[in-house]
């Protein structure tokens, strides 16, 4: 009997949509793109109007014999690849490459992998859309013509390996100009005013801040000024001008874009953006849960919408009444009032079965998809519940014709944070009673003065924030973007935050030069929004292309011809090389930095470079303590001296002494833990560490 053939990109989305299709289906992974553009070569004719020649993926070949194989026998072929222009194009390659009689080939697509949403997807199986492909294809060559005419320039006049992309290097360029605004930036001194007071005879104390006259806000520039304000107040009595009492609410967040996904999981779970992507598609692909089988637990989670499914809201509703109370459920739907460039055929990012909460399964998870799941599970559910609502009071205080204010602030009905927590950025002074004729006493008065700070360097959720906010990109390409621009040692990455490194500014500095347009971020959006068009079918996809080619490959020219030869020097370090005596310098090779003899090719010796532990010795020679990598990768920390000193711990160690036995405390979690065996003390962490 002729079984139906599902063709879908991995393993794991098989083994999960098995389950849902029986015996009369036939499930295959494509294990991505099937076909591409030759790696050797451009790949695109440019004197044939900029056609594309696509080739079968070296190493894909005896896969693709298999495909065609099933296809051939199969009653109908199902292209079951991810429901956004990547997948579609990878359904149109299979397509072509399987030589299959295209009417018994349709696509199928769905946002989350379940029983229905599959079963479903057949029922309205569909031919290929191609406005998704061309906008696909567009968008592939537009990067492969920048990346193989730029590149060549950047090996030429700069070094071998480099390369350039449209997105990435708008991303180096947002990065090297926050270098320059703090390189530039010259702080500036301000001062405040705060002062602890408490109504007469109550023990509770609230602060108030100076604001300025009774007439006018007053800013602090001096300390003169600070010391004639001062003087003015004392012995003065503080008095209370007003009190107004109001009630504040604070909006429950919306469900997860790609984007917001990635910037809360680096926030409150310390992921890096591709670790974020890589555990979210683990979660959509399906996962082994107890009682259940395979389940897809997150539907698809490339996307920029926050809009959901009418079922799901419903489903959700219902849940937070019976598990929270019949006072948390909110029918009322948030929009989001972000730009336009929105792609909204996917929904927001959610669990697809929201009655399977994280403490439910937790045993059926691992602990990063644990906290990814629990993060988007309570995302989701806070995003259909009840404001948070404040009982404020807004006070109002004379003393000597200044005035000071402070905001008193109480939760009234907790709503969406029973589930979720935000950070709230605003300052609020603990809520007490006060009325309006309460005598107040002073306790203290304290003036301070600050610096003004220059602007934070980016970190991955904040860099992903910002080129989705300039419209530069998509969903899908936040991750690979940030993993190229380490990976190529353009930039990198010191305690979460992002900076250039001396190769990344020159390749900037030579991207800006003589190719402004590319790198300026207004016209990288513009062609982001020209790719939509083409999505929608209202452009042609060469017309991009034929729009884009004529004026660029002019400054490719300009550029071969006017820009010298770069060196950059490799830094050089105090470590000798063991075999000829000099001073080893610091490279970049594939798997990051290593040092190796500047004497090559005469002395070839290289070998791995340490990162020291600031300020920790080794507690059992005194020698540095070096982030070291297993094999695998696995991180641990060892001796400079090994093997000599066989020292190591797979926990950050600090030069914190255990007050019980002296031994080296190492980081746990939000806590400190005795190194030592018979010991183990354990002690909180201090909020600053």
């Amino acid at each position: 009997m002729s079984k139906n053939l599902v063709i879908v990109e991995s393993p794991a989305k098989a083994k999960t949509i098995k389950k849902f299709l029986g015996p009369n289906y036939t499930i295959e992974a494509s294990m991505g793109h099937i076909r591409d553009l030759p790696k050797s070569q451009l790949g695109v004719d440019i004197e044939n109007d900029f056609e594309p020649k696509y080739i079968t993926i070296r190493g894909k070949g005896d896969l693709l014999a298999k495909l065609k194989k099933e296809a051939k026998k199969a009653n109908k072929v199902y292209l079951a690849t991810d429901p956004d222009r990547e997948g579609e194009a990878i359904s149109w390659h299979l397509l072509q490459a399987l030589q299959a009689d295209k009417e018994k080939c349709a696509r199928i697509t769905f946002n989350e992998i379940t029983k229905t949403a599959v079963k479903n997807s057949i029922k309205e199986a569909r031919e290929i859309n191609m406005s998704l492909v061309d906008a696909q294809q567009a968008r592939r060559i537009l990067d492969r013509i920048v990346g193989y005419k730029i590149s060549p320039l950047l090996w030429k006049k700069v070094k071998k390996g480099l390369s350039a992309g449209r997105v990435q290097s708008v991303a180096l360029k947002l990065i090297c100009d926050r270098e320059k605004e703090i390189q530039d930036f010259i702080p500036e001194a301000y001062w405040t005013i705060d002062a602890r007071l408490r109504e007469q005879g109550k023990k509770d104390a609230f602060d108030a801040k100076f604001q300025g006259t009774l007439e006018e806000k007053v800013k602090l520039e001096t300390e003169e000024q600070v010391k004639k304000i001062l003087q003015d107040m004392e012995g003065q009595p503080f008095t209370i001008l007003s009190v107004k009492d109001s009630i504040r609410s604070k909006q429950p967040p919306l469900p997860f874009t790609t984007s917001s996904m990635q910037q809360e999981a680096a926030k409150k779970l310390n992921f890096t953006t591709s670790k974020t992507m890589r555990v979210a598609q683990q979660l959509y692909e399906g996962v082994d849960v107890a009682g259940h089988g395979t389940v897809g637990l997150i539907t698809y989670l490339r996307t920029d919408s926050t809009r959901i499914s009418q079922e799901a809201h419903e489903n959700v509703l219902e849940y937070i009444g019976q598990t929270y109370g019949q006072e948390y459920p909110n029918a009322e739907v948030q929009t989001d009032k972000k730009k336009g460039g929105v792609q909204d055929a996917h929904e927001a990012i959610r669990p697809t079965y929201v009655e399977l909460a994280p403490k439910d399964i937790k045993d059926s998870l691992d602990r990063d998809q644990l906290k990814l799941y629990t993060l988007l599970w309570n995302r989701f559910v806070a995003s259909r519940m009840q404001k948070a609502r404040y009982e404020t009071k807004s006070v109002k205080i004379g003393c000597a014709g200044y005035l000071f204010t402070s905001s008193l602030t109480r939760l009234q009905f907790d709503g969406f944070l029973k589930v979720y927590d935000i950070e709230d950025e605003e300052g609020h002074a603990q809520y007490i009673d006060l009325s309006d004729d309460a005598s107040l006493e002073m306790l203290k008065v304290d003036p301070k003065e600050h610096f003004t700070q220059p602007p934070p360097r980016f970190t991955e959720a904040s860099l992903v924030k910002a080129l989705e906010e300039n419209g530069v990109g998509r969903p899908s390409t936040y991750a690979p973007t940030i993993s190229t621009i380490l990976s190529r040692g353009y930039v990198a990455k010191e305690k979460k935050q992002l900076f250039p490194t001396e190769l990344g500014e020159v390749v900037d500095s030579i991207l800006i030069s003589y190719f402004g347009d590319i790198v300026e971020i207004g016209f990288t959006a513009q062609l982001e929004a020209k790719l939509d068009t083409v999505e929608e079918g209202l452009l042609e996809w060469k017309e991009v292309i034929r729009d884009f080619y004529p004026g660029f490959d002019a400054l490719v020219e300009k550029a071969q011809l006017e820009v010298d030869k770069i060196e950059i020097k490799d830094e050089e370090t105090d470590i000798p090389c063991e075999k000829c005596g000099r001073n080893m310098v610091i490279k970049m090779g594939k798997y990051g930095k290593f040092l190796a003899c500047p004497g090559f090719p005469e002395c070839m010796n290289a070998k791995p470079l340490f990162e020291k532990v600031d300020d920790v010795a080794c507690p059992k020679c005194g020698g540095a303590v070096m982030i070291k990598k297993t094999k695998k990768g696995r991180r641990y920390y060892g001796c400079e001296n090994n093997p000599e000193c066989d020292f190591m711990t797979w926990d950050k160690p600090t030069d914190i002494q255990c007050p019980q036995c002296g031994s080296m405390m190492v980081e746990k979690g939000k806590k400190h833990m005795c190194i030592n065996p018979e010991c183990k003390h354990v002690m909180e962490r201090q909020p600053s560490e």
